[in-house]
């Protein structure tokens, strides 16, 4: 799951939307098969056993292959889990155990300000296999045990998020940081987040500390979370382990316009892509010298769409170089 439950199955899907752990993939990575209406009313099904490569191709579709009816997503039976917060972790031991430290779960989230020399907050979220949790350390790499309920954001209450401390619940009340009854996040934000291989994490932290001081007012949380490679066409994941560095801006569009070129810069030099589905101002050619089956998508979104029925300004853009 995304850490937001509030998001529908196929748009999730469509812009490789994903959640974390060491072996998760994104979203997409779930569908076993798809049914496509075309522009000219074509019904396409495709499996993973039939299609293989072209299902791969279409799963990360972005919207631009046709409408998306129906898709067959792989299953397993649900599970218990726990959740718990840890504060102040020391930026040093994080760099010193990053592999580590965010093995450490089924699922882990890192919550920084980039400032100082510690991480905000770290939100493990642990299966139970016995159906009881082991006890969770008073601390963790130096971090210390949170003792309440918390929001990802400093001051805001933890009313919306789901349980912590510890409390065993079902999967889908864990996975994601907030309920499914409640506003998620802050309520009134932007979102923005890049992708870049798991390799590089820590020379990509270090990049965005020097810039936190220009980041720090226009900025709510980052939020840092690994994820699995998969054979995506689309995906930023493809065929690497993967970072997504995630940054939940406040409503100050014309400075954030200003602050991702920034930080883009900093990235450039790790690989980075932006997350389909949200804010960034690279420049076309840079993205898609990022993908190296964006050949074969081309040709893809040609073949079930020639007329361009179901393109837009994004995807002609920065999909198929059209000005």
């Amino acid at each position: 799951m995304a850490s937001l439950p509030h998001i529908s199955v196929a748009g999730a899907c469509a812009t490789a939307t994903h959640g974390s752990g060491d072996a998760n993939g994104n979203l997409a990575t779930a569908i076993a098969g798809m049914e496509i209406v075309t522009a000219d009313g074509t019904i396409v099904a495709l499996s993973r056993e039939r299609d293989g490569d072209a299902l791969h191709g279409a799963v990360a579709g972005l919207g631009g292959l046709g409408v998306v009816t129906r898709m067959t997503l792989n299953v397993q039976p649900a599970f218990q889990m726990a959740q718990v917060v840890y504060e102040r972790l020391p930026v040093d031991q994080l760099e010193a155990h990053f592999d580590e430290i965010t093995s450490s779960a089924y699922s882990v989230s890192l919550f920084t300000d980039w400032r100082g020399s510690t991480v905000n907050q770290v939100w493990l979220k642990h299966v139970i296999v016995d159906g009881n949790p082991a006890p969770a350390e008073a601390t963790f790499f130096g971090g210390s045990r949170a003792t309440s309920k918390l929001h990802p954001l400093e001051g805001v209450s933890a009313e919306n998020c789901t349980d912590q401390l510890g409390i065993v619940g079902p999967w889908y009340e864990r996975l994601p940081h907030f309920r499914m009854d409640f506003t998620p996040s802050n309520g009134e934000e932007l979102q923005s987040e890049y992708l870049v291989p798991r390799r590089h994490a820590v020379s990509v932290m270090r990049a965005l500390r020097e810039v936190a001081g220009e980041l720090a007012p226009h900025l709510f949380i980052s939020e840092v979370r690994t994820i699995a490679a998969d054979t995506l066409w689309m995906s930023p994941c493809y065929n690497e382990d993967c970072v997504g560095i995630h940054f939940t801006w406040k409503q100050h569009w014309p400075e954030v316009e200003l602050l991702l070129p920034i930080i883009e810069a900093k990235l450039e030099p790790f690989e980075a892509r932006p997350h389909w589905g949200k804010l960034f101002t690279m420049a076309p050619a840079r993205v898609q010298g990022l993908y190296e089956r964006l050949p074969d998508f081309q040709r893809l979104l040609r073949s079930y769409d020639p007329e361009g029925k179901f393109s837009n300004w994004f995807v002609d853009r920065y999909v198929l170089d059209v000005n």
